[in-house]
């Protein structure tokens, strides 16, 4: 599903080159490869787009990950060949790295055990009357892990991807803006690393954080505070792209409401109803028309604030069958679902080309009709061939070659 909302009073095109923002939602691994599917279909549909080049970035817990990707130059064929097909010689991606317990937070909750249960005793002996059954259920609370699986891995895995073959761990170095979002867990504000006051952090660390999705990852502590999912608070964050001044500002979010009416109609196999898939598809759908509900609010303040911007926001549609009944924290579906998201984004592009054109247009892009209309289209098939292997000292001459010929088209 493609949403597009065009700029009630757009400028006309400058003679530079426009400034164009990307705003990637969370939405666990599936999501994460989605968007990835989704992102790839982008760059092959559109003439002039490169998704490395753009002024502003900005992520939110697993759309921080790719995010922070293209910002330090790692192309989408790049991350496809690193998430994907395991064939690249820029990182080795593993699965089981995400989903290492989290000993750590186990043993420092087992080691509280003796100090609640004899504060629970020393009440019950003083103030028997005033201990009941809900004081202990309470108590037991607080020995309950704050996350399932440690996240220090996964910081661990971005710091090797970042710190290698010319790129940066330090959002001070990049050409471009990048804002990493997330929430300060004992104030519930949003934060965003990268701006100023936050651009000390590291992006590894940064994005840790924001993907630390209560109950699932442990809170990441940095400069003394906790912080948690940047989803809590908004789901796309896109304004922090329109708020920077870009003039197109390109969306996309994994998770949606699934409409099982629509689907019946449309002829898919769905049950009855969604309680049929028990509590998890009725946590998923709960969880879904929250972040859908904050979104549609954010959206439409955006239309007003930023009449002179464009915004194009790439969603599953609601009758998607695939990205609702797919575990989003499994990783054995990654491909079958970034090719999903391919096809289905190729597909939003085929279908609403005649509007999206002359909005694309004002920014400099163009629809290959090659490319979108092209039903037989794969993800796999677009990666092409191998690049050659790249080394530190090749990367980061192909990064000055990259500034030095924007510097010289600023300048023109």
């Amino acid at each position: 599903m493609l949403i597009v909302q065009p700029a009630t009073r757009p400028t006309r095109r400058r003679k530079h080159k426009t400034s164009i923002g990307l705003a990637v939602a969370g939405g666990g691994p599936i999501g994460g490869m989605y968007e990835l599917g989704a992102l790839r279909a982008m760059e092959d549909a559109l003439e002039g787009l490169d998704l490395t080049k753009l002024e502003v970035y900005v992520g939110v817990s697993s759309g921080a990950f790719l995010s922070a990707g293209l910002a330090n130059r790692l192309s989408t064929a790049e991350m496809c060949r690193i998430f994907l097909t395991h064939d690249s010689d820029q990182a080795q991606f593993r699965p089981e790295t995400f989903l290492r317990p989290a000993i750590g937070e186990y043993g420092r909750r087992l080691l509280r055990v003796p100090r609640v249960l004899a504060g629970w005793v020393g009440d019950l002996v003083t103030k028997p009357l005033d201990t009941d059954w809900s004081d202990v259920f309470g108590r037991l609370g607080t020995l309950i892990p704050t996350g399932l699986f440690d996240n220090k891995a996964i910081e661990g895995f971005l710091r090797s991807v970042f710190e290698s073959h010319g790129r940066t761990n330090d959002f001070r170095e990049l050409r471009r803006k990048l804002f990493v979002v997330s929430v300060d867990l004992d104030t519930g504000q949003t934060v965003r690393f990268g701006a100023e006051a936050f651009d000390h952090v590291p992006i590894s660390r940064a994005v840790q954080a924001s993907a630390a999705l209560p109950g699932l990852y442990p809170p990441v502590e940095i400069d003394g505070r906790w912080y948690v999912d940047g989803a809590l608070r908004r789901t796309l964050h896109a304004s922090v792209a329109l708020e920077e001044g870009c003039d197109l500002v390109i969306g996309v979010n994994p998770l949606v409401p699934f409409d099982a009416g629509l689907a019946q109609r449309n002829g898919r196999a769905v049950p009855e109803s969604l309680m049929e898939g028990g509590l998890p598809a009725v946590l998923s759908q709960t969880f879904r028309t929250l972040l859908r509900s904050r979104m549609q609010v954010g959206i439409e303040k955006y239309q007003r604030q930023y009449e002179k911007s464009d915004l194009v926001l790439f969603e599953p549609s609601p009758d998607d069958v695939e990205m609702f009944f797919t575990n989003v924290f499994s990783y054995q579906s990654r491909v079958r679902v970034a090719e999903h998201a391919y096809r289905a984004t190729l597909s939003d592009l085929s279908t609403r080309a005649e509007q999206l054109a002359p909005l694309f247009a004002r920014h400099g892009l163009r629809l290959r009709p090659e490319v979108v209309n092209d039903r037989n289209r794969e993800l796999m098939s677009s990666l092409g061939m191998r690049p050659h292997r790249r080394t530190d000292a090749t990367t980061r001459l192909r990064r000055a070659l990259d500034e030095l010929d924007q510097s010289i088209s600023t300048r023109h």
